[in-house]
């Protein structure tokens, strides 16, 4: 295969999911937009966006690239099955880090803003929104990744070339979202 020919099939795989990626980095800031109301009331909110959302990148990024790699390197076969322990243990570590990435974050976020005389929540309350947010993202983000490098495999495509941009976009999404609902969960039973 000439370089020509490589080059033409990485952009006919990339193009299309990185069109993907794009919008769906704007819907995630449509919905950080709207997050006004909830970033008020939890001062300090505003400084684990950012950590979280990549966190969940890295963490589900690797996530990926396991999967990825095992794939190519015959380890593993691309189906869905709970017998796998390879699958089953990148799985795990995968969720394991993001969860407590995401509390370590809330502590730091925590600190540092004390540190600086800024206002700041409690540290319960961002700790809670934290690990709510990282054990639904991280459900979800494992179900997507897993679904696309498998089905991707399938097809013929290179799960390197997919499981980047889709985990960036679906982790910003989703990550954005789930800490939504977790600040609006803990607002609601008298967190703040």
């Amino acid at each position: 295969m000439s370089l020509r020919e490589v080059a033409a099939e990485a952009y006919r795989e990339s193009l299309p999911v990185l069109a993907l990626s794009a919008v769906g980095g704007l819907f995630a800031g449509v919905v950080l937009g709207g997050m006004e109301a909830e970033l008020r009331a939890v001062s300090g909110l505003l400084v684990l966006v950012p950590a979280l959302l990549a966190t969940r990148g890295n963490v589900y990024g690797s996530l990926g690239g396991r999967l990825g790699s095992a794939l190519h390197q015959g380890l593993i076969e691309p189906t869905f099955s709970f017998d796998d322990e390879r699958v089953n243990a990148a799985v795990a570590a995968a969720l394991a880090n993001g969860v407590l990435v995401s509390g370590v974050a809330a502590v730091m976020a925590v600190a540092l803003l004390v540190a600086l005389g800024r206002p700041v929540a409690s540290l319960a309350t961002l700790v809670a929104i934290a690990l709510l947010a990282g054990i639904v993202s991280g459900l979800l983000l494992t179900v997507a990744v897993v679904s696309v490098v498998f089905v991707g495999y399938r097809r013929g495509l290179n799960p390197d070339t997919l499981a980047g941009p889709v985990v960036t976009t679906t982790g910003d999404v989703v990550g954005v979202a789930t800490m939504l609902g977790a600040t609006r969960l803990v607002l609601a039973l008298g967190g703040g």
